[in-house]
């Protein structure tokens, strides 16, 4: 029940991450209100990398900010060594 709820929280963090990067690129195409970086790199920290790297590939938004092309892979393989570690204890 517990993996179920947590899977279904990571699926509309992963969705929201890709959605917001998206509209972001929409945004700056208009030069109107963004959504800070910081935004992007909470989405992350949260267990959003696969749908937020994905957003940035597919839209070609922030790809020349390092810390987007480098950080959030670095971010996602941290995740998936800690949840490895956590489920061999």
């Amino acid at each position: 029940m517990l993996l179920t709820a947590i899977v279904y929280i990571l699926a509309i963090v992963n969705i929201l991450a890709f959605v917001f990067v998206g509209i972001d690129k929409y945004r700056s195409k208009r030069r109107v209100w963004r959504i800070p970086e910081r935004a992007f790199l909470w989405f992350a920290l949260i267990g959003g990398c696969p749908g937020l790297y994905t957003g940035i590939l597919l839209f070609r938004h922030k790809t020349r900010h390092w810390y987007f092309m480098y950080g959030i892979p670095l971010i996602f393989i941290l995740q998936a060594i800690l949840v490895y570690i956590i489920s061999n204890i």
